[in-house]
C-alpha cells in the first residue's frame, strides 16, 4: 500500500534536480540536500546530529491547537503535536510507505502478520518502550485505545475501520492479535494516524472525555509536554529514552500567530525557524525566496481548498443552488490574482498525487450567464436587494474561515462579488481558529465555509470520515462529515473501495466516486494546495511529506548544523 510511490512531484522533493535547486535557491554552495532523513543543510555546514538534544526550534502555525487527547474529534493543526508527543504502531514517509514506529514491524502477508483474506491480524511491538512517566508501554495499552475509539459514550475523532476489530487478544506484553468483522483495505492507513494514549491513566477516568490528561497529556513520543499558554504557545521538551531516533532538540515550541502577515514577518525577522500549516501567504512568496538565511520552497500538500456547504440548511438542499454558485465562481481569478499562480486547480476531493485520482471529472468553467439559468429554471426568482427567493427562502448565507487569513479573505471578497452577480447574498464572518475549528464547524453550526480539507488518510484514499452518512458528527455520528452530505450511491462505493485490497478495482471505485461528489458537490473545489514552506538555514532534519497533515511530523530529527 505504498499508494503515493509513483508521485513524481513528491519525487522531485527528495531528489531535485539542479534547476529545483536553483529555483528553490539552493543550488551550488549555497545548501546540501542530506536526503529524506537530514533534508536540506547549508553546503559548507553539513553535519551530523548532536550526540544529546541542543538548542529548540519554533514552530509558527496561523490556528492553535487545542485538542490535545489525539484520538478525540480534531483539526490538522493538532496533529503538529500529535506527532511530536505521542506514537502511533506505524508512520507514513514521504514516499507512501509505513515505517514501523510502536510496532517493530508492519503487519503483511509477507510476514504472517495478515491473513490471506485480511480478517486475522498479529501485532508486534517493540520491547522496552515507556511512557513518558516511565510506565512500561505494552499491547493493553493497544487493546485500550481500540476500544475506546469504540466506546459509544467516547466522542472519537474517527471509528471508521476501528469499529470492525473484534476479538481483541492480549498474547504477551509485546504481541496481540484481532479479527475483523470484514476486510478493509484502509486500515493500515487509518493506523499510521492513529496516536496511542496511556491506559494506566485514562482507564481510571469516570469519564476520559473530560480527563485532566485531555490538558497535560502523556504519551511516548519524542517530546514530552511541559506547558501550554492559551492563545500564544505550547513548549515541548525532548524525551530522552524515546524508543526511535532522535530527538535532537532540546525543546520544540508551537506559536500560534493567526495573523499571516504578521507570522511571515516573525519568520522574516528571525522569530521563528519554521513556518507551517499554511506556509508563507503567497503574496509574499517573492520576497520570501530573497531573504538571507532562510530556505524556502513550495511543497505539494493534500489538502484542498474549498467551499463547504452546510446541506442541513434548505437553502442548499437544492442541488441547482450549488451548481449555479460554482459556475457562478471565478475560480481562476482566485488562483492567479490572490494566490499568485502557485496551487492547482481541482475538481477533486482528492489530491492529484493520489494513485486514485480522477483526471477525468467536468471542468470548471466561470460562467454568470448559465448560473442565472439554472437558477431561473430552478424556480429561484429575484427579489428585494437584487437576491433571489424560492417558496420563502432567500439566497442568503454567511461564509466564515479563520480570521486574520488575509489571504482568504480577500478570496472572500471576491466570491462576494461574483454571487451577488447572479442573485446570492454573501455575508463574511470570521472566527479566532479555535471558535471556528471547534464545534462551530464540527458539529455544523456554520453556514459555509473557506476550508482546506486533507481528505485522505496518509496515503489511502478512503474519505469515509468526510463523505459518509454514518460519518454526520451533528446527527449523533463519529467523523467530520460536517457538511451533512448524504448519498447512498456514495456510501456503497466508500464500503465496496475499503472491502478489497486489490489497489486496481479501489481506483476504479474511487475515480467512480469522485464522479458522484463532482456532480452533487457537497464542497466546490478551488485548489490543491501548494504551501510555500520556510526555515531558517540550518535547520536540519526538514521533510516535506504530502502524506501528513503538518510538516513538523518528524521534528525528531531536526538539528542546527551550524
Amino acid at each position: 500500500m505504498s499508494g503515493c510511490s509513483d508521485d513524481n512531484n513528491t519525487d522531485s522533493f527528495l531528489n531535485p534536480t539542479r534547476r529545483q535547486l536553483l529555483a528553490f535557491g539552493l543550488a551550488g554552495a549555497a545548501a546540501a540536500w542530506m536526503g529524506p532523513v537530514l533534508g536540506w543543510v547549508p553546503g559548507a555546514e553539513a553535519a551530523g546530529p548532536p550526540a544529546k538534544p541542543t538548542g529548540q526550534a519554533i514552530v509558527g502555525l496561523s490556528q492553535e491547537p487545542t485538542v490535545f487527547n489525539p484520538l478525540m474529534l480534531h483539526i490538522e493543526v493538532d496533529e503538529a503535536v500529535y506527532f511530536n508527543l505521542f506514537s502511533g504502531l506505524w508512520r507514513v514517509d514521504p514516499k507512501g510507505n509505513f515505517t514501523p514506529d510502536l510496532a517493530s514491524e508492519i503487519p503483511s502477508l509477507e510476514n504472517g502478520g495478515i491473513s490471506a483474506d485480511g480478517l486475522t491480524w498479529r501485532i508486534k511491538l517493540r520491547d522496552g518502550i515507556k511512557w513518558h512517566d516511565g510506565t512500561p508501554f505494552t499491547a493493553e495499552d493497544v487493546k485500550f485505545n481500540i476500544e475506546l475509539i469504540n466506546n459509544p459514550n467516547f466522542r472519537a475523532g474517527r471509528r471508521a475501520g476501528h469499529e470492525l476489530v473484534k476479538d481483541i487478544k492480549v498474547v504477551s506484553p509485546t504481541e496481540l492479535t484481532w479479527r475483523m468483522e470484514k476486510a478493509y483495505a484502509p486500515y493500515q492507513a487509518i493506523l499510521s494516524w492513529t496516536f496511542f494514549v496511556p491506559k494506566h491513566i485514562l482507564e481510571k477516568e469516570a469519564d476520559p472525555n473530560t480527563s485532566s490528561f485531555n490538558n497535560k497529556p502523556i504519551g511516548t513520543g519524542p517530546f514530552k509536554w511541559v506547558e501550554r499558554v492559551p492563545g500564544d504557545h505550547i513548549t515541548l521538551a525532548a524525551n530522552t529514552t524515546y524508543h526511535g531516533g532522535g530527538p535532537y532538540l532540546e525543546r520544540l515550541v508551537i506559536k500560534y500567530i493567526p495573523d499571516m502577515t504578521v507570522l511571515y514577518t516573525q519568520f522574516r525577522t528571525g522569530d521563528i525557524d519554521y513556518i507551517g500549516l499554511q506556509g508563507i501567504s503567497p503574496d509574499h512568496y517573492d520576497e520570501a525566496k530573497g531573504l538571507a538565511q532562510r530556505d524556502v520552497m513550495p511543497v505539494p500538500q493534500p489538502f484542498i481548498e474549498n467551499i463547504a456547504f452546510n446541506l442541513g440548511l434548505p437553502v442548499f438542499q437544492d442541488r441547482a443552488v450549488r451548481e449555479a454558485l460554482y459556475y457562478g465562481m471565478d475560480k481562476q481569478s482566485i488562483i492567479e490574482a490572490i494566490y499568485y499562480g502557485l496551487p492547482k486547480e481541482s475538481e477533486s476531493f482528492l489530491p492529484a498525487q493520489s494513485w486514485a485520482f480522477n483526471p477525468d471529472l467536468p471542468k470548471h468553467s466561470y460562467d454568470p450567464a448559465k448560473a442565472r439559468k439554472i437558477l431561473d429554471d430552478a424556480g429561484w426568482v429575484v427579489g428585494s436587494g437584487g437576491v433571489r427567493e424560492k417558496n420563502g427562502v432567500r439566497l442568503e448565507f454567511v461564509n466564515s474561515t479563520t480570521a486574520g487569513n488575509h489571504v482568504r479573505e480577500q478570496a472572500q471578497q471576491l466570491l462576494q462579488q461574483n454571487w451577488m452577480e447572479i442573485g446570492a447574498k454573501m455575508s463574511i464572518s470570521n472566527l479566532p481558529a479555535a471558535v471556528m475549528w471547534g464545534e462551530y464547524w464540527m458539529m455544523s453550526k456554520f453556514e459555509t465555509a473557506m476550508v482546506g480539507i486533507g481528505f485522505m488518510i496518509g496515503p489511502d484514499p478512503d474519505a469515509t470520515d468526510f463523505f459518509a452518512s454514518r460519518s454526520i458528527g451533528a446527527q449523533g455520528g463519529a467523523g467530520q462529515n460536517t457538511t451533512q452530505y448524504a448519498s447512498k450511491d456514495v456510501d456503497t462505493l466508500l464500503q465496496e473501495g475499503a472491502a478489497t485490497v486489490d489497489q486496481d478495482k479501489r481506483k476504479t471505485v474511487y475515480q467512480k466516486m469522485q464522479t458522484v461528489t463532482r456532480h452533487d458537490l457537497p464542497y466546490l473545489p478551488i485548489f490543491q494546495y501548494a504551501m510555500v514552506s520556510g526555515t531558517k538555514a540550518g535547520l536540519a532534519g526538514f521533510t516535506p511529506n504530502v502524506n501528513v497533515q503538518e510538516n513538523c511530523w518528524n521534528a525528531n530529527t531536526w538539528y542546527w548544523a551550524n
